[in-house]
């Protein structure tokens, strides 16, 4: 089996799941969601955009329904040893066969959690399943329950995002030659991710944020490539992936001439950051990091340029996005504990003189201050 962490690794990740469920009564457990298969069991597919589902008996046995396709997937990748098959045919239901399997597994009647918040079932796919589940057992929304398992991070794990980190780093690294006038947007973003791919890293669970000119003010990826001109200014969000586990990484480069309002706004995001890092301790909350950033900001006078979430947790994750929770906003009462790995974003997006500026990097909380993860300072790039 391809597996990325011992058994004993997986053996710990079981045993915690099954007390949780104790705790909450439940019977067993439906995972949809990607990550928490693989964080339980190691399974690694894309076949999470079929239905499929990964049950979960309260005395930690497990079973898999998928596809023919992801078949062999699940026995390469994970430690899982029963899996049953749904055919694709016309007019199929694949909750139908979900609940022939509960059946099966003596869970008529029981109380069943479903992990109803991911991308791993569809709306479509969540009806069908509650049309079946209506009269089978008493049936409770878990969604959070291994999402929240998954926040604090085990010595194996912070290893694979120890190693994501320098990753990041060796892609920031390859882009910067790059970034100059005539310097090309598609080049950068092949630099970046050919480094990624040369040191043993994987796609990222979403596309790298790259924008220049006007589009340096946007927060998501779009299609399209220019060339830097002689006085510029480029968003780079992207991040270092290994074995699936993301450290994400966010600059805006200047290309020639720095602007007198570029400094104003790089000198916010730099002073808001250190006071981040100041609130990313045990003892506080999420919201208070996002508390940190915000009175920052506004000392600043960029409230009305800011966004209202600076960062979130970052870990094993697959597409769409790399974005983990919980996330750094206001009220958020999550406490910051050790070994936890954190992304703070500080992003800038001034729309009145389409000027943009953003500073981020991972981090590893400890029982003190936050350990950054990249080699890389927090200096305005100028090029």
């Amino acid at each position: 089996m391809a597996l990325h962490f011992e058994r004993t690794e997986f053996d710990a990740r079981r045993d915690r799941l099954v007390l949780e469920m104790a705790d909450r009564k439940l019977d067993a457990i439906l995972l949809f969601a990607q990550e928490s298969m693989y964080w339980l069991t190691g399974y690694d597919t894309f076949g999470f955009c079929f239905f499929q589902c990964l049950v979960v008996k309260s005395d930690g046995s497990m079973v898999l329904l998928t596809r023919s396709a992801d078949l062999r997937q699940a026995k390469h990748t994970s430690i899982i040893e029963n899996i049953v098959l749904w055919t694709d045919r016309d007019n199929a239901n694949p909750a139908v066969d979900l609940r022939n399997l509960l059946n099966d597994m003596d869970l008529l009647g029981c109380n069943i959690g479903i992990e109803y918040d991911t991308h791993g079932l569809t709306a479509f796919n969540g009806r069908r399943l509650d049309e079946q589940m209506q009269t089978f057992g008493k049936i409770s929304d878990a969604s959070g329950i291994v999402s929240r398992l998954r926040v604090v991070k085990s010595p194996a794990e912070i290893r694979k995002i120890e190693k994501a980190a320098a990753l990041s780093d060796d892609a920031l690294d390859a882009a910067l030659p790059l970034i100059k006038q005539g310097g090309d947007e598609g080049a950068i973003l092949a630099a970046m991710q050919g480094a990624i791919f040369a040191g043993g890293g994987d796609y990222p669970a979403n596309e790298f944020i790259i924008g220049s000119g006007v589009d340096a003010l946007l927060c998501r990826y779009k299609a399209g490539r220019r060339k830097l001109t002689k006085n510029d200014q480029l968003t780079l969000e992207w991040a270092g992936v290994f074995h699936h586990y993301h450290a994400a990484m966010m600059r805006t480069a200047i290309v020639g001439k720095v602007s007198k309002r570029h400094q104003e706004l790089y000198d916010a995001c730099r002073d808001a950051l250190l006071a981040v890092e100041k609130a990313m301790v045990p003892g506080k909350t999420f919201g208070d990091v996002f508390d940190a950033h915000a009175r920052v900001m506004e000392a600043h006078g960029m409230t009305r340029h800011r966004l209202n979430a600076c960062g979130y947790s970052q870990g094993a994750r697959f597409t769409p996005s790399w974005m983990d929770m919980p996330m750094f906003y206001t009220g958020n009462p999550e406490p910051i504990a050790p070994n936890m790995t954190l992304f703070a974003h500080m992003i800038i997006m001034d729309s009145d003189t389409e000027t943009a500026m953003t500073l981020g990097r991972t981090y590893l909380t400890t029982e003190g201050d936050p350990r950054p993860l990249s080699r890389h300072g927090l200096d305005l790039i100028v090029r």
